[in-house]
């Protein structure tokens, strides 16, 4: 099922073989994932303008809507990804499917269910119809795209926003990332995005700042990535800033596949000075974004 809007919350992950005289919504087996190509080089560091976010809408691609597939690890209900849903619907062009898991799945990494999963029509949190998908992250885009659960291939994935940050050590235990990764590995172009802790006790993620910058980065940098064969996911962290306080800029850095898993989900401090660091975390916890580029495959186990 495929939804328009013309106007308006993770291992690698297995193929099925798809049954293209089955109904959209009948259980689909779960199989092993085809070889990934492999990582780029590290991405250089960059601080980006600190302009108001563009509202371009992205470029058709052969004349026809851009196919967007937003699915999260946060369940289909959460406000995380109808934020990025809603967000997506306002830019012209664009044809949005939504295929997410019905429940909770965060910190299940590429995760993927052996046999058959169930699938039901359902919305987001603000009424976009969408499907539930009973499993992991990426058995949701298994689902969709090897199973035959959309009637359309997706020009681009988006995955999120999470709720609270999925950087440096903590990528590979991100469901976020690891539905992201079961896309790039079928050759479709993909963005994991997730939204920091709020710094306030009790507060909650500023998921409007996160679609702010997907939409920025959509504008800039959509032509580079649709029809491409991926290398690399995408992974944008957006920090949440305490009151009075804004996101600092945008910030290209390697990924830090090692460190201090503490560190990296600690709250982020947008009133801080200085110029940004030029390592993930560091450049997070300081209060900038930040885009690096993640392997499809998890980061083998030293």
């Amino acid at each position: 099922m495929i939804v328009a809007a013309c106007s308006g919350d993770d291992d690698a992950a297995g193929a099925a073989t798809a049954d293209s005289s089955a109904p959209a919504l009948t259980a689909i087996a779960v199989q092993p994932a085809t070889t990934p190509p492999a990582p780029t080089t590290e991405a250089p560091t960059t601080e980006a303008p600190t302009t108001a976010p563009t509202t371009a809408a992205p470029t058709t691609v052969e004349e026809r809507p851009l196919q967007i597939l937003v699915t999260n690890d946060d369940g289909v209900g959460s406000a995380g990804i109808d934020a990025v849903v809603e967000a997506l619907r306002s830019l012209d062009g664009v044809e949005v499917t939504v295929v997410a898991p019905a429940t909770q799945q965060s910190g299940t990494g590429g995760s993927t269910t052996d046999g058959a999963v169930e699938a039901v029509e359902t919305t987001t949190a603000s009424g976009f119809p969408a499907i539930a998908v009973e499993g992991f992250p990426a058995d949701s885009v298994i689902w969709a795209i090897d199973g035959g659960g959309i009637d359309v291939v997706p020009d681009l994935v988006v995955s999120g926003i999470n709720e609270g940050q999925n950087l440096g050590p903590v990528v590979d235990l991100s469901g976020t990332v690891g539905a992201a990764r079961a896309a790039a590995t079928r050759g479709i172009p993909s963005i994991a995005i997730s939204q920091g802790f709020s710094a306030t006790e009790g507060g909650e993620p500023d998921f409007e700042a996160g679609a702010k910058v997907l939409l920025d980065y959509l504008a800039a940098e959509l032509d580079s990535i649709v029809d491409t064969d991926p290398e690399f996911v995408v992974n944008i962290n957006v920090p949440t800033c305490a009151a009075g306080t804004t996101v600092r800029g945008v910030v290209e850095v390697p990924s830090e596949a090692t460190g201090d898993i503490g560190l990296a989900l600690t709250s982020q401090d947008c009133s801080s000075v200085g110029d940004a660091p030029p390592t993930e975390v560091a450049a997070f916890t300081a209060g900038y974004a930040t885009i690096t580029e993640v392997s499809p495959i998890p980061t083998p186990a030293a």
